[in-house]
């Protein structure tokens, strides 16, 4: 793993946020772009992932207002193997290009496209892939508005790939589609959007305060018929009302929906909340969803959870026999998510509950002597104060000393004895 200080020295600044825009400056002249991919080779031979991924959300993320938020190792591993084999991958909202190195390890002569908004990434991103000799198309601009920024066509050379910056994409579908967008982002629906491919069947848009289901219509538009497509989101997907639950409903009925696979919490270095992985295809053999409850499925380290291959394998197992699984996994007709109103919520199809064991009835007898006890107690504590009041007037002293007569005839006046020295028979 290259340290911050080695990969400042590499691209030649003295303090990180100066980055981005030297690495660009490099990336954009093939000499020093060549130059600059040697002597990081020298330093860091696997190409097997991505270098960048600590060092750009420790010094350039911006989790607050981007919401950007890496995909860990563990969760890119399981992603990649739901998905399969494929000749083109996308990536939207790619980062720095943690999961389309993924990919590419899976199939070095596929081809990619990739999406990122963020100026900080991209260079890293172009880095990444160019260092690989990578074949893409990269796009530096909105996902949801579709306005660009740049676009970079990467070809493949002897040892790196060729960048050259052009001016519009050649539209076409990917076999695989990989997503971790910033989740519940805020943005700009118009109207004439519906007008568009990507949301023309769908009557309704995402709602301005969560893009979510934005990202997945517009992931859903760049997979092919016979794709595969994996996003992760936050829970709140499942079950959300209004216009997200129409777009749901309405994804469901068009039997797009595959499978949902909660995953742990806190297995973000930027976020503790739970996620979930939304599996869809196009043209499916089956009309049910398959439901698994992976919160469960991790090692604890630290301040986060780990998912490891022993996780990997389960959910995966899980997956592709698409049968029930006491606690774990449950496929679900469309009639009772209808009857479930359309609602994904996990716990409705997969049953989690562990009942707590019934204590000995020796305990339980144990437990209600020590109530009684603490009950006297407190009681006989109440007598001795009781003793000591006074009303401030001669009506409120006689009420206080009718009550008091009645307490310390139910309970008595002795002073009770110190906690510490009741004990069990």
């Amino acid at each position: 793993m290259l340290s911050v200080e080695t990969i400042n020295s590499l691209i030649g600044i003295d303090e990180s946020y100066k980055a981005p825009i030297k690495l660009q400056r490099i990336l954009n002249d093939s000499n020093k772009r060549i130059e600059l991919f040697n002597q990081f080779l020298e330093k860091e031979k696997d190409l097997s992932f991505d270098w960048f991924t600590d060092y750009f959300q420790e010094e350039h993320s911006d989790r607050k207002n981007k919401k950007q938020d890496f995909t860990p190792d563990g969760i890119v591993k399981l992603v990649s193997s739901l998905l399969g084999g494929f000749k083109v991958n996308a990536d939207i909202c790619a980062g720095t290009g943690g999961l389309t190195i993924k990919r590419w390890n899976e199939n070095h002569d596929g081809k990619f496209y990739c999406e990122e908004f963020s100026d900080r990434a991209m260079p890293f991103l172009l880095f990444n892939l160019t260092i690989r000799n990578v074949e893409a198309v990269v796009f530096h601009g909105d996902s949801l508005t579709r306005k660009a920024k740049h676009i970079y066509r990467l070809s493949k050379g002897d040892k790196f790939s060729d960048l050259e910056e052009v001016n519009q994409i050649e539209e076409n579908t990917a076999d695989t589609v990989i997503m971790n967008p910033p989740y519940s982002l805020k943005w700009q629906p118009q109207e004439e959007m519906l007008k568009e491919p990507r949301f023309k069947d769908f009557d309704v848009l995402a709602p301005k305060s969560k893009a979510d289901y934005a990202f997945i219509l517009t992931g859903l538009n760049d997979l092919s018929e016979n794709g595969t497509m994996a996003i992760i989101l936050p829970h709140g997907v499942l079950f959300r009302g209004n216009t997200e639950g129409k777009l749901r409903q309405k994804i469901i009925e068009m039997n797009y929906l595959d499978a949902v696979i909660g995953l742990p919490e806190k297995a973000f270095l930027n976020t503790d909340i739970p996620t979930v992985v939304l599996i869809f295809k196009k043209k499916r053999q089956v009309g049910d969803v398959l439901f698994i409850d992976a919160s469960k499925e991790f090692t604890k380290e630290k301040a986060h959870n780990k998912i490891e291959d022993k996780h990997i394998s389960k959910i995966l197992h899980a997956y592709h026999e698409r049968n029930d699984i006491d606690k774990f996994a449950h496929v679900a007709s469309l009639n009772e998510i209808k009857e479930n109103e359309y609602n994904l919520n996990i716990p409705r199809y997969v049953d989690t509950f562990e009942p707590e064991p019934v204590k000995p009835l020796h305990e339980i007898m144990a437990d209600m002597q020590e109530l009684d006890e603490e009950i006297t107690h407190t009681s006989q504590e109440l007598s001795v104060m009781l003793q000591e009041l006074r009303g401030t007037t001669p009506e409120a002293d006689k009420e206080i000393k009718e009550f008091t007569r009645y307490w310390v005839d139910k309970y008595g006046i002795s002073k009770p004895k110190k906690k510490e020295q009741l004990s069990l028979l």
